[in-house]
């Protein structure tokens, strides 16, 4: 059994949002330590592995490990109903996943019918990266706009001191080139030059529930999946997406 409360119910909104851009359903592992989710996009080119300590909460009271199997979508309907100020309670009733948003002079409860997920990973993939890039998060979002205006992928380049963004399509072309020492780029390390495309919707679903102002680390190898890490508070979330690989 467990009962776990967060005294921002928006903050939880925020980090399943994260979860739920790539996958439609998943398995919440509820532990003494915290909470955590692995999972594959049903078209099996992307996951994403999410964790957020119990320090993150303000109750936290779990006796052991449980799995929590939930439709993602529904969860976030549900989250979205959260308004300014409400606590958020959530726990285990029978085959329920009980929430209960808490505000000044009111209650309101959901339950959710816990369902059985197809296995989620058991490990995140295993690469020896060779470039580790860290952007401003907002400022990759808009390069990412950009290029969503003149095609379908995006191909990333790194070598040293330089990081580069190419968008090649019918409409035109885009190419960026940010030096190690620009506004855009807090660290840029490089062992090798490396170079990937990647599909550009997938990017964006990724980077979009990226908390303003913050961090994106991004980590490359050439024709091997790129991972993506940022931090929304206290929550680590990471994704991989598979280089888009012409035949």
């Amino acid at each position: 059994m467990f009962e776990i409360k967060i005294d921002d119910a928006r903050y939880w909104k925020n980090c399943v949002d994260a979860i739920d851009s790539l996958v439609d359903e998943g398995a919440f592992s509820i532990s003494p330590d915290g909470v955590s989710l692995k999972a594959m996009d049903p078209s099996g080119i992307s996951m994403v592995s999410f964790f957020m300590p119990n320090k993150a909460f303000s109750k936290y009271e779990v006796d052991k490990t449980t799995a929590v199997g939930v439709n993602l979508d529904n969860l976030s309907k549900i989250l979205n109903s959260s308004r300014a100020n409400e606590q958020l309670v959530m726990k285990e009733d029978g085959n329920k996943f009980a929430l209960e948003f808490v505000g000044q002079n009111s209650r309101r409860r959901y339950k959710l019918p816990l369902i059985d997920v197809r296995k989620n990973p058991d490990k995140e993939p295993s690469v020896a990266f060779e470039s580790l890039v860290e952007v401003k998060g907002d400022s990759l979002k808009e390069i990412l706009k950009d290029a969503n205006l003149l095609s379908s992928y995006i191909n990333f380049k790194t070598d040293k001191g330089t990081f580069k963004v190419i968008a090649k399509g019918d409409a035109g072309e885009l190419e960026e080139e940010h030096m190690d020492n620009a506004e855009f780029i807090n660290k840029l390390e490089v062992t090798k030059a490396t170079s990937s495309t990647f599909n550009l919707e997938y990017l964006t679903k990724i980077v979009g529930p990226c908390p303003a102002n913050s961090p994106i680390a991004i980590s490359l190898k050439t024709e091997e999946p790129v991972k993506i890490d940022y931090s929304i508070g206290d929550a680590k979330v990471s994704y991989y997406l598979a280089p888009y690989m012409e035949s």
